[in-house]
């Protein structure tokens, strides 16, 4: 029997290609590719799917009722989280909910396909970046201690180390919009958005989008 597929992403170059991805597949069968928590609810309880791909920031609310409600359906679905937040608050949100597997839209394998497959078969496919946190996370708490929330602080809003620009552009980098989009949004040319993105990175000390949407969110600029 095929692996039933639903797709739940508001972003449509993203909602394309994890789309196609299950289409591309012999194991895999697309039920259904909705861009709404609403909808995703409704799907799940139509078509009793076998592994939900949802992203977390959805129009009309968060990808974690996407997950309670699948959860709440049938306890043997599971859920595969891919989104542009990588933040503890996030995560642990996520797998709280029952999430299986967490990756970031920046760092994703190069077959979703065989992702989707693992969770599926029993896997939980975590992006690197956010796996070491969860483990640093646990070494450094006592043995038998409930892991502590992190207390973020929040920044006067002259320690804020970017422009006005860079962050209007970090904002939009959190959404998971691409560089192209955002200089459409804004009005200015792919490079020029590269460039500023190149800086943000500079100014936070991070190597990628999800670092920097991350280490923003956790030094309260987004």
């Amino acid at each position: 029997m095929p692996i039933r597929v639903l797709v739940v992403e508001d972003e449509p170059a993203f909602l394309q290609r994890f789309s196609e991805a299950v289409l591309g597949h012999a194991r895999l069968e697309l039920v259904g590719a909705v861009t709404s928590v609403s909808a995703a609810c409704a799907m799940i309880d139509a078509l009793v799917p076998d592994v939900v791909l949802t992203d977390l920031g959805l129009p009309d609310g968060d990808g974690t009722d996407v997950i309670r409600h699948a959860m709440n359906r049938r306890t043997d679905c599971d859920v595969l989280v891919v989104t542009m937040f990588g933040d503890d608050a996030h995560v642990t949100e996520s797998i709280a909910a029952g999430a299986t597997g967490y990756l970031m839209k920046d760092a994703l394998p190069d077959s979703m396909a065989d992702s989707i497959i693992q969770v599926h078969e029993g896997g939980s496919p975590i992006s690197p970046g956010i796996a070491r946190r969860v483990l640093q996370r646990f070494r450094t708490s006592e043995p038998g201690a409930a892991v502590p929330a992190p207390s973020l602080p929040v920044p006067a809003p002259d320690a804020n180390p970017l422009t006005a620009r860079e962050t209007d552009i970090l904002r939009l980098v959190a959404k998971g919009l691409s560089f192209a989009d955002i200089g459409d949004v804004l009005d200015i040319s792919p490079h020029t958005v590269v460039a500023h993105v190149k800086r943000i990175y500079r100014k936070l000390a991070v190597h990628s989008r999800g670092e920097a949407v991350y280490e923003a969110q956790a030094i309260g600029l987004l």
